[in-house]
């Protein structure tokens, strides 16, 4: 017998999904020059993948309202960054990421809303129905991928921190900003009712595509800075990091389908 057929939603999703593995495999063979773009273009499909999955587990209104609140209070989090250095520090933009405001990138709020429910997702097959812990969990998990994202983000001047830092350049006050923000976010959603039940039996494979966006954000990071970019040590910590979550919620889930 088949299973249900996908919704159009869905359908968008896996097509988009494909897109993104395909356009972030292809990233590591550009020439420098035409990776700016690239960036701009990847930064769009995340954004897309991300918003279309949760438009199709959660509805459009509700599922579009939380990938915008989250990017509303990351670059808000962000301004204050950039003005008064906190809760990350101080650091500074370049301009390739394209229009600022107040010196952040408009396409910063997109590095808040695209994986925002993917970690919130993961969060809550781990935690159940545990609210706080969901909300600690999830910032956790949010945080972890910038393990993978600021250095590279960093290396190849999309943003600097003058200060620097012992990993890679990166002071360990920009990851206690993003576990700040992130729990800012999550702890909103909590207090709004914004309860996905992930985990649930009845009903997790609705969640299952922000499951595997954040699962292939994992292995791809970790298989690109190992065997491609030859960066063992960002391929290490961020593959503990965002694997922390990841493999957990990806057996438990798992076990859940049986």
């Amino acid at each position: 017998m088949s299973g249900p057929r996908a919704s159009g939603p869905q359908r968008a999703f896996r097509g988009l999904l494909g897109t993104l593995v395909g356009a972030q495999v292809g990233y590591a063979y550009l020439p420098a020059q035409r990776r700016v773009a690239a960036t701009r273009a990847i930064v769009a499909l995340m954004l897309a993948a991300s918003a279309t999955e949760a438009a199709a587990a959660r509805g459009t209104r509700r599922g579009l309202g939380l990938v915008g609140s989250a990017g509303a209070v990351g670059f808000a989090a962000e301004l204050l960054g950039v003005a008064t250095g906190r809760p990350f520090g101080h650091y500074t933009y370049s301009d390739k990421l394209g229009p600022r405001v107040g010196g952040v990138p408009l396409a910063a709020a997109a590095a808040w809303a695209m994986m925002a429910r993917p970690a919130w997702v993961v969060a809550g097959v781990l935690a159940r129905r545990r609210r706080v812990a969901r909300v600690a969990l999830a910032a956790g998990a949010l945080t972890a991928w910038d393990v993978f994202l600021d250095p590279r983000m960093a290396r190849e001047g999309y943003w600097s921190w003058p200060g620097g830092g012992r990993y890679e350049g990166i002071p360990a006050s920009n990851f206690a900003g993003w576990l700040l923000t992130g729990a800012g976010v999550f702890a909103l959603w909590s207090l709004a009712g914004v309860e996905d039940d992930a985990g649930e039996p009845a009903d997790a494979g609705a969640d299952d595509g922000a499951l595997a966006l954040y699962a292939w954000t994992w292995a791809g990071e970790t298989f690109a800075n190992l065997v491609i970019w030859r960066r063992p040590r960002v391929a290490l910590a961020g593959g503990l990091a965002m694997g922390a979550f990841a493999l957990p919620a990806l057996r438990t889930r798992l076990r859940a389908a049986r």
